[in-house]
């Protein structure tokens, strides 16, 4: 969203400076003037191409982190049906757990994000909301499930097995 609005401020300042340039230009404005007012143009033109550069390299990583979450999800260790089956089990465990608590369908999403090590701001992308609004799923899940953050949410799930 800020992105958003610093592109659409980019653009006005864009146009502003164009405007004014050629005004100043056909009202015999200083040369200086006019070298000023087009070097306000280009420098607004470059920060737009960087900040579209920027939202495309953002929006490519985005899309890998999805094809990775999504490959891991669909991933079976063929070479080893054991970890397949305590992967299952593992899997299971973490969803009847997450009934338990009566977590909603959206903090149980944020909630295996989380065991997955994403960060809070790589969850809001793949999730397509704020960030604010992941730390504050992050810590209803918490909450209900009665740990100080999550470290101790994660562990929660393994350390019996260590």
């Amino acid at each position: 969203m800020k992105d958003i609005l610093l592109l659409a401020l980019l653009l006005a300042i864009m146009a502003g400076s164009l405007y004014d340039l050629l005004v100043d230009s056909t009202h015999g404005a200083s040369s200086l003037h006019l070298v000023v007012e087009a070097g306000i143009f280009l420098a607004a033109a470059a920060l737009i191409a960087w900040l579209l550069n920027d939202l495309r390299r953002q929006g490519q990583a985005l899309e890998r982190l999805r094809h990775e979450i999504t490959t891991q999800q669909h991933a079976t260790p063929a070479a080893n049906p054991e970890l397949a089956e305590t992967r299952h089990r593992l899997g299971t465990l973490i969803q009847r757990q997450f009934e338990t608590w009566a977590l909603s369908d959206s903090e149980q999403a944020v909630g295996l994000l989380l065991l997955k090590g994403l960060s809070f701001r790589e969850i809001a992308a793949v999730r397509e909301t704020r960030e604010k609004t992941v730390r504050a799923q992050a810590s209803a899940v918490y909450r209900k499930a009665g740990v100080s953050g999550r470290h101790a949410f994660s562990a929660w799930f393994i350390e019996d097995f260590l």
